[in-house]
């Protein structure tokens, strides 16, 4: 989703992406701590012991972030000497956490993304932590449009939003100048796109675009796609009645322009099944020259794929000249595992509220967060999408400006355009099936120079809507 105006972006935020930051990854960002103590609990003496586990980082995170974490935990602690925390390697992708909602092996705090919330909560899988949650001093701050995502249908809060993005155009600066291009002129149009694209690919002889196309990813960037020239994937009467519409023009358009890239223009390399996770890697070893991704991935590309920041470029989605197109949005919510205890519950908020919420809402918390992530050599600035109301997320990037430590005149043509694009919601009725059920029509035009746009989609178009009216 994308905002009209500066004025209105606490108004527009939604849901998230398919996998790690779902497809991205909604293990969380390493969250760091100062070696300051902190004053213990004064209740503390009247607690009794409990332990939790919680997500932690997404394996294969650098020693560097861990430590970062493993900081945090001890200033929490400190803290909360009545509560132990167990931290455990988390990266949520729809078959892995289906598998491990299903075998009761999920952390007692976890992370999932927009898309998942309403589904979890009318399942019962999901803590109602209402009560706890609305005990918190900046309770009333949260952006509506975001905490919706992990409320139920009468208001009531099952999952707290951690963080919202913006899907973006992400590019290798150091390709553009291989290629000849302007690494500070980044592409406006999908024409532009097309044409850079097929400028790196012949000179640099790597993709000059890629696609993902597994694990749900596959449906997700023909969503952003869609969104981007003016479609929808599914649309919801005023009777609350739900009809697939994946088959529109608009996402008709999108897969002939794949189409194009792939066998008109030949310039999106040899690999055609990547997901989240191997998109970011093969971008970060400079096999790509641009790809659709959410806005935060620099932080996920230096912690997992050790990224030269410097070949980092990250820009607005182009947007057809239509009324109703816009830029995807989605985020992370926080979750506690319904096989808790109420002691377990109370101490999964307290954790929710020092290791998520501190560092976005108090300037203590935001500055002791940066400096630490700092000193531990983690990114500190990436763009991101306000948790609480803009005033709130304003005055914290005030708080932090000492310690950002990306390369932000990298980031303008991201951050400079966002607030004038509309944010769009992410499909709200069986997400990760309507992904699913494209994920093998991104692949057929990508392996298949006479695949059948039509016919896919009206195919594609009934299967979603047999799993919609099913529920």
């Amino acid at each position: 989703m994308l905002m009209a105006s500066v004025a209105t972006i606490a108004g527009l935020l939604i849901a998230c992406s398919p996998s790690a930051t779902t497809a991205p990854s909604s293990a969380p960002t390493p969250s760091a701590a100062a070696t300051t103590t902190v004053a213990a609990s004064p209740s503390a003496a009247a607690q009794k012991p409990v332990t939790i586990s919680v997500a932690s980082l997404r394996p294969g995170s650098t020693q560097a972030a861990f430590d970062a974490f493993n900081l945090q935990v001890s200033q929490f602690e400190a803290k909360y000497p009545w509560i132990t925390i167990d931290g455990q390697e988390y990266n949520w992708t729809a078959p892995t956490f289906t598998a491990a909602l299903a075998a009761g092996t999920l952390p007692d705090v976890y992370t999932i993304p927009f898309t998942d919330g309403k589904g979890l909560i009318q399942q019962g899988q999901l803590v109602d932590i209402d009560a706890r949650v609305r005990a918190l001093p900046y309770a009333t701050k949260f952006n509506p449009n975001v905490l919706v995502n992990g409320q139920d249908d009468k208001g009531k809060i099952y999952a707290v939003p951690t963080q919202a993005y913006g899907m973006s155009l992400t590019y290798n600066r150091t390709l553009f100048k291989q290629a000849g291009l302007d690494p500070d002129k980044p592409p406006t149009t999908w024409d532009e796109v097309r044409a850079d694209a097929k400028i790196i690919a012949e000179k640099t002889h790597v993709a000059g675009f890629s696609q993902m196309a597994t694990q749900n990813t596959g449906g997700w960037q023909l969503t952003t796609l869609t969104y981007a020239f003016g479609g929808r994937m599914e649309v919801t009467d005023s009777s609350g009645k739900t009809k697939a519409t994946v088959d529109n023009a608009a996402t008709k358009a999108a897969l002939k322009l794949l189409k194009d890239f792939r066998w008109t223009d030949g310039s999106m390399g040899a690999t055609f099944d990547y997901n989240w996770g191997t998109v970011n890697q093969a971008f970060s070893s400079g096999q790509i020259g641009m790809f659709l991704g959410g806005s935060d991935l620099y932080t996920a590309m230096v912690q997992n794929n050790n990224l030269n920041p410097a070949d980092y470029g990250v820009t607005t989605i182009p947007l057809a000249s239509d009324s109703n197109s816009g830029v995807l949005g989605g985020g992370t919510l926080a979750a506690v595992n319904v096989n808790t205890t109420e002691a377990q519950r109370d101490a999964a908020v307290d954790w929710i509220d020092f290791y998520y919420m501190n560092k976005l809402n108090t300037q203590d918390g935001a500055v002791t967060d940066a400096k630490a992530l700092a000193a531990n050599k983690q990114p500190v600035g990436v763009p991101a999408l306000p948790i609480f109301d803009k005033a709130t997320y304003d005055e914290s990037q005030t708080w932090i400006k000492d310690y950002i430590n990306v390369p932000t005149n990298q980031m303008t043509g991201f951050t400079s355009g966002i607030f004038s694009q509309p944010l769009i919601n992410e499909p709200t009725k069986n997400t990760q099936d309507l992904y699913a059920t494209l994920d093998p029509v991104v692949q057929a035009v990508l392996t298949d120079k006479n695949a059948d746009i039509d016919a896919l989609l009206k195919a594609a178009n009934t299967q979603v809507q047999a799993v919609i009216d099913k529920g």
